[in-house]
């Protein structure tokens, strides 16, 4: 798979939201300094995977948002971190609105003055936290064949109202969108992760069936999403499921699926901020924004309570004027609805819309060049639609990654479970040095291990399934076998270490046993401790001979004026940077994991 290279812009915008880590609140206490788009994922900023996978498929126009305080922390990684300053120009912008917070809802954010300005045409919703080798360009194209300016040329179904073979097609009609869900069973499955709930209908079969190997086939047509929790309170509420009566009568095909869990990979058309903007109850993207559009394609009279038909005929936000609803992008093209299909001797396209495009798609179809021209046609066809007419709601697709284990691998890095688990599947990726460049995967590092010269002769690293970071020092009768170690790591002598994730500077004392353990940056663990599934915070020390299991080792501040220690001591003899300074009231607690 190749890595970042330079493509041709497909006119999308990215914005990649910087959460605040809560479910992470191990190594997010402070998200001032190290928020959790920093946390690393095998040695690499979490950040640095869905910028990558932008930049490969072509988008260059990317804003990272992140709330006022963790924009300082954000900008010096961007500038300093040497796997962020290796990624293609032109560098992402930090957009910060001033009113986003770290609790702001997701649909709450696309509402926000600074976003609403920063997006001019179709884009791209991304988590901070996603791993993603399903190659972007293939969603890209799935979605321009299903929706996008060339949408009409694919869409077999007599009710589709879109552009039919138009450039831009905004005024040709509106384009729907799509999201991606995963399986989280499976090979690699986590124990608890979490999961939706989501509805499909299949969509019409094309006169031409895709080619092998491209995602169309694992496309359908969204008709309901929601949470787990959320269907949960539903079915006790209501004793059951209840399943409205439209849903049936609209699509006698529903698949629903438990098991599969939205990866927040959106790509919309631009109306949908409009949308967003109208509808101030909705809080989240995932539950509402694409909830309730699912709902709004079968329920009757959803789409006018939400507002689409205003927004769809006109009388959207003062905004709809912008370049965005005439279908150009940001990228710089000129875009205008022109009718592809007239240029060619055989299509029937037209680019009419509303009610009398479906009337036109039920007659008998002629080549362009016995046709009626339009100029010639009815002129009802140019009036305005009535409004008593039915509204058509532009579809939400969605894209049901398969559960092949060969599958490429989706997954948002969400808990330390899954920090810990896919940071360990991808130190076991050959690296550029073992595969070639080419043949390498694109989350492979140079090498294994960075620097050979820090480890010493008389200990056991099993290479194949290890990653070492620069200037990582392990002592003799050391055994270290599937870690991840961070830049500049000590780990001395007579420790053992498996399935552990060291961030960098963490230092592990003499004799020591972690067993799927995670260590944040410059912690210390003392001599001959044994550690079984535990966390520890930035810069805490466990102290000398600890024995735990399934424990978090965490500090916090201002609890107590007058307490001035806890479990251990910060800093010390060993290179350690000191950590906070609890004299002035800090506490350590040892808390159980749930």
């Amino acid at each position: 798979m190749p890595h970042a290279l330079a493509m041709p812009s497909p006119g999308f915008q990215a914005l990649i939201l910087c959460g605040p880590g809560v479910s992470l609140n191990t190594f997010t206490a402070t998200p001032e300094e190290f928020p959790k788009a920093l946390i690393p994922i095998a040695n690499r900023p979490m950040i640095w995977y869905p910028l990558d996978w932008c930049y490969r498929m072509g988008i260059t126009n990317i804003h990272l948002i992140t709330p006022p305080s963790s924009a300082k922390a954000i900008e010096a990684a961007l500038s300093q971190n040497p796997h962020l300053t290796s990624l293609p120009l032109p560098r992402a912008d930090i957009l910060a609105p001033k009113d986003l917070t770290q609790t702001s809802g997701t649909a709450e954010i696309l509402r926000l003055p600074e976003v609403q300005e920063a997006v001019t045409g179709d884009f791209l919703v991304l988590p901070c936290d996603l791993i993603c080798e399903v190659a972007g360009e293939s969603l890209l194209e799935a979605w321009m064949i299903q929706q996008g300016g060339l949408g009409g040329a694919a869409a077999s179904s007599l009710d589709y109202l879109g552009p039919r073979m138009g450039i831009g097609g905004e005024k040709g009609g509106r384009r729907g969108g799509l999201g991606v869900w995963f399986q989280t069973k499976g090979e690699g499955s986590i124990k608890g992760e979490e999961t939706d709930f989501v509805s499909t209908t299949p969509l019409d079969l094309p006169i031409v069936p895709p080619p092998k190997g491209s995602l169309r086939s694992n496309i359908s047509k969204l008709v309901y999403s929601t949470t787990t929790d959320t269907l949960k309170d539903i079915t006790e509420e209501k004793k059951g499921f209840p399943v409205r009566h439209g849903l049936i009568r609209k699509h006698g095909r529903i698949r629903m699926l438990t098991t599969y869990r939205d990866a927040h990979i959106y790509l919309f058309p631009h109306w949908v901020l409009d949308m967003v903007k109208r509808n101030e109850t909705m809080d989240s993207i995932s539950e509402d924004v694409v909830g309730w559009w699912a709902k709004a394609g079968w329920q009757d009279g959803l789409g006018d309570k939400l507002g689409l038909r205003e927004i769809f005929e006109g009388g959207g936000s003062d905004d709809n004027n912008r370049e965005g609803e005439s279908g150009s992008h940001h990228s710089g093209l000129i875009e205008e609805d022109m009718d592809i299909g007239s240029m060619s001797t055989t299509s029937t396209s037209n680019l009419q819309t509303g009610p009398s495009s479906k009337t036109d798609s039920t007659r008998p179809g002629f080549a362009s060049r016995v046709s009626t021209p339009a100029s010639k046609q009815d002129s009802s066809s140019s009036l305005p639609p009535q409004p008593n007419q039915k509204l058509t709601i532009p579809p939400i697709l969605a894209y049901i990654h398969p559960s092949d284990p060969s599958a490429p691998l989706i997954r948002r890095i969400d808990t330390s479970h899954l920090l810990l688990s896919i940071s360990l599947r991808l130190a076991k990726l050959d690296s550029v040095e073992e595969a070639g460049r080419p043949a390498s995967s694109p989350f492979a590092h140079a090498h294994k291990i960075a620097y050979a010269g820090g480890i010493a002769q008389r200990c056991t690293v099993s290479k194949a399934d290890c990653l070492f970071a620069e200037n990582v020092t392990v002592e003799e009768k050391c055994v270290v076998k599937e870690s991840v170690i961070g830049a500049n790591c000590h780990i001395k002598s007579g420790a053992r270490l498996t399935r552990c994730l060291l961030m960098d500077g963490a230092v592990v004392g003499e004799r020591c046993q972690l067993t799927g353990c995670i260590l944040g940056r410059r912690c210390q663990v003392g001599r001959e401790s044994v550690l079984k599934e535990c966390e520890v915070q930035e810069g805490n020390v466990v102290a000398e001979e600890t024995d735990a299991k399934g424990e978090k080792f965490m500090v916090f501040e201002g609890l107590d004026d007058e307490e001035e220690g806890g479990e251990g001591e910060l800093g010390g003899d060993d290179g350690v940077e000191d950590g906070p300074d609890i004299a002035g009231g800090g506490e350590y607690e040892l808390i159980q994991s749930s």
